[in-house]
């Protein structure tokens, strides 16, 4: 073997283990980034299209046969593995399409013996041609689904990915900040977020989207419609530090805000604060919901009040995932689990109020052993615009 993986092994080994998965192949850009140890190749990092087909990398793992593992890549791909030395054994730059990377990978599969048994792939991720062709070349293989457990895997983020979610968290505030001090009444939701564009790549962060809602209207798709005097500016963003994500919304306001708007922060702050009392490792997450919950309760406009917390990463909702009612659907799994120490949670509250707008406080919070750490949490009040 080349070197050690940058992942727990035993964890993954147990977790293919627990499934009854012989080996598993990892097809998503931030598996295959997150497996090899930040690598993602450079060329295909923005695009998937090759002529009438897509970029479709393999990560190859056999369970408790670190030796046995391969990878996939495009016919240029050495250009990248030339200069990042990867922990794989066998790479293979050889293929110009979805169907040559899976037949790629079913020939490695067969050689290693695995014509037969369980093989996990991403349903959700993988293109239909490619998973006909690994069928056909490997009709004695039964293949099930591993999004859960590569998910599973990531949950407890390492230091040096803790270390960019800081970053990235830090950065999009930063940027917020200074587009509240530049932008001005009159200007459109869509020139305020390519404003806010602009300031976070000065960050060195990669742009992925700014939510903009101006006045009362709540659609916060960036568009023409122009900011107005006097009216709240809620800019909520996701932007990415090596494919770590940091996740943040904060407001502002030009002059003083008026009493409601006072009113609706202030009471969004108060569940903020009650929904991070309980996070801890140990804790269930379900707890953070009672917290705010009851809080929310309590407000005077707790009846136009949303509330929800989510696990992120390397993708905007992760593991842990600890609600089946929130924004987007998914199992609450891991809501009666005990929080990890390492894992990265978004917590958000939010009102839609029909004269002001749009008011939202969303913060990146990491559990520790005896409680959290929030980075980024410069900006929680009105912030003077314009």
């Amino acid at each position: 073997m080349s070197a050690s993986p940058p992942f727990d092994r035993a964890r993954l080994d147990a977790l293919l283990d627990r499934d009854g998965l012989d080996a598993v192949l990892v097809t998503t850009k931030h598996n295959i980034q997150y497996l090899l140890g930040g690598y993602r190749y450079f060329f295909f990092a923005n695009m998937d299209a090759i002529g009438v087909s897509r970029y479709l990398p393999v990560l190859g793992y056999v369970r408790e046969r670190p030796d046995d593992s391969f990878y996939v890549g495009a016919g240029n791909e050495n250009w990248g593995t030339d200069v990042w030395p990867l922990w794989v054994p066998n790479i293979r730059n050889v293929s110009w399409s979805s169907v040559e990377s899976a037949r790629t990978a079913a020939d490695a599969l067969r050689s290693r013996g695995l014509d037969h048994g369980t093989i996990g792939v991403e349903y959700a991720f993988i293109p239909a041609d490619a998973l006909d062709a690994l069928r056909a070349e490997l009709p004695g293989v039964t293949f099930v689904d591993a999004l859960r457990i590569l998910e599973a895997l990531r949950a407890v983020k390492s230091p040096a990915e803790l270390n960019l979610v800081r970053s990235a968290s830090t950065g999009i505030v930063d940027a917020m900040l200074a587009t509240f001090i530049s932008v001005h009444p009159g200007q459109t939701k869509a020139e305020i977020a390519e404003h806010f564009r602009l300031e976070q790549t000065r960050r060195g962060l990669v742009y992925d989207y700014c939510l903009v809602a101006a006045g009362p209207n709540l659609n916060r798709a960036p568009s023409d419609e122009p900011w107005t005097l006097g009216s709240a500016l809620s800019l909520d963003s996701g932007g990415m530090l090596r494919g770590y994500i940091g996740d943040l919304a904060r407001m502002g306001v030009t002059g003083n805000p008026s009493t409601l708007m006072t009113e609706l922060l202030a009471e969004i702050e108060s569940v903020q604060q009650a929904a991070r009392k309980p996070v801890r490792s140990g804790t269930p997450g379900a707890e953070i919901f009672t917290a705010a919950l009851d809080t929310i309760a309590s407000c005077p406009h707790g009846a136009e009040m949303f509330f929800v917390a989510h696990g992120m990463g390397l993708i905007t909702h992760e593991a842990p995932r600890l609600t089946a009612t929130g924004p987007v659907p998914y199992p609450a799994d891991h809501a009666l689990l005990p929080l990890e120490a390492g894992m990265v949670l978004s917590i958000e509250t939010w009102v839609e109020d029909g004269t002001v707008g749009f008011v939202k406080l969303e913060d990146t919070l990491i559990v520790s052993e005896t409680g959290w750490e929030a980075p980024g949490d410069a900006g929680r009040g009105w912030n003077p615009a314009g």
